[in-house]
């Protein structure tokens, strides 16, 4: 299909990226119209289709593209050597990148059920993928006797639950810097796990 002259893919594709993740965690994925997206970046609905075939297409890439991001990151980070370095590494890590992206964390958690089965599934698979990180940390501390954790999966599941919690809570220039929050949960973090 033939682009429009004078619209430019680069700067169009990503502003109807960035209107739809702010309108889907505002009012809802059910209640945001390619019309409403289409309004908010100034182009006709038509046009959005130039960029996307529908929307649980747009839903599915924009959470694709944060879990693609939150592990490409995690691989990126310094881990230290042993269970206890990258489990804090882990904490801090989670705390900050998910922070400095609370609607589409917000939409990882309220929207997947918007998702047909096969969208569905590779954000699921992607998801595991993740949580396998912390789990392979976990079990690594508990045969070496470091962590005691009676099954490593449940104690994955609460930790990042727990961890992505802040995004419900934290508000920037409160009572606690980013910093001071990844103490206090990294102190929770390792006692709760720590043999």
């Amino acid at each position: 299909m033939a682009r429009k002259t004078g619209s430019h893919s680069e700067i169009t594709g990503p502003r109807i990226r960035t209107a739809a993740l702010q309108l889907f965690a505002r009012h809802g994925f059910a209640a945001v119209s390619m019309r409403q997206i289409a309004g908010e970046v100034g182009v006709q609905a038509g046009a959005l289709y130039l960029y996307t075939p529908d929307k649980e297409t747009l839903l599915f890439d924009l959470l694709k593209s944060h879990m693609d991001d939150l592990i490409g990151a995690w691989e990126g980070e310094a881990k230290g050597d042993t269970p206890l370095a990258r489990l804090e590494a882990f904490v801090r890590f989670h705390i900050r990148f998910n922070l400095e992206r609370s609607d589409a964390v917000f939409l990882s958690y309220m929207e997947l059920r918007n998702l047909g089965p096969d969208n569905f599934a590779r954000i699921e698979a992607l998801r595991k993928n993740y949580e396998d990180r912390l789990e392979s940390i976990l079990r690594d501390g508990v045969g070496q006797g470091v962590f005691s954790a009676p099954d490593t999966r449940i104690a994955t599941f609460a930790i990042i639950a727990m961890l992505t919690g802040v995004n419900t809570w934290y508000r920037e220039g409160g009572r606690l810097s980013r910093e001071k929050v990844g103490d206090v949960y990294w102190d929770m973090v390792r006692k709760a796990v720590t043999a």
